[in-house]
């Protein structure tokens, strides 16, 4: 009898979370299609370390989509004339991307309906995060009804599963559990504003919960600082 394995799509963009995500569906048995977003962010390291986690952890095929959300701006990711913030701030941050996780989970739903794969995974959080809503599980539920109403495989009763193993851990459990899974954490780049070596600044929001899930981990951290 022919082992016939299950596709997952899997959004990965080249940091410490999607690198953890890649590895658990690995490890659920799943082939692997990785999929990133050059979209215009600030420098484009991350898209360079999506590329080898996906080849460190396996994936099948991976693939980086060109979409401009700089014609749009609105996020110090994606408008050089918003500075990154270096210190905490309140409420929601001006690093979040307005529809950013919509718009790729949109184009991961296409993917994984061309490849006849009924599992997307995503590594978004609900603790250790930024406040963003599209990390939030209602946003994920209301995209998954929505995928299941607006595809071919949805109506015809295959539907699609929308995974995000990472929602309700903290970035210390996040570091743990890739680790026992065999995550290379230095293949990863987590800042917002990195160097084009992929160097981190250790001042932007990304760099202080990374920083600190390693301390608390109790992880040597492999990230390679600017300073």
């Amino acid at each position: 009898m022919n082992d016939v394995r299950k596709k997952a799509v899997v959004l990965v963009s080249g940091g410490l979370d999607s690198a953890t995500v890649l590895a658990i569906a690995k490890a659920q048995g799943f082939d692997c299609y990785t999929l990133s977003f050059d979209y215009g962010q600030r420098h484009r390291s991350e898209l360079a370390a999506s590329d080898r986690v996906s080849d460190a952890l396996g994936a099948r095929e991976h693939k980086t989509v060109i979409i401009d959300l700089r014609t749009l701006g609105g996020s110090a990711l994606t408008d050089d004339a918003i500075a990154v913030p270096e210190t905490a701030v309140e409420g929601i941050p001006v690093t979040y991307v307005p529809a950013r996780n919509t718009v790729f989970l949109s184009i991961a739903l296409g993917w994984s309906e061309i490849l006849g794969a009924s599992d997307i995974f995503i590594g978004i959080n609900a603790v250790d995060y930024s406040g963003y809503p599209d990390c939030r599980p209602a946003f994920i539920n209301a995209f998954q009804t929505m995928a299941n109403l607006a595809t071919k495989v949805g109506v015809e009763g295959s539907p699609i599963r929308i995974h995000t193993p990472l929602i309700d851990l903290t970035k210390a459990e996040i570091i743990r559990k890739g680790i026992e899974l065999g995550v290379d954490y230095s293949l990863t780049v987590s800042c917002y504003q990195a160097t084009g070596e992929g160097h981190a600044c250790g001042s932007c929001d990304s760099c202080r919960l990374r920083r600190q899930g390693f301390i608390e981990a109790c992880v040597p951290d492999p990230t390679k600082y600017t300073h």
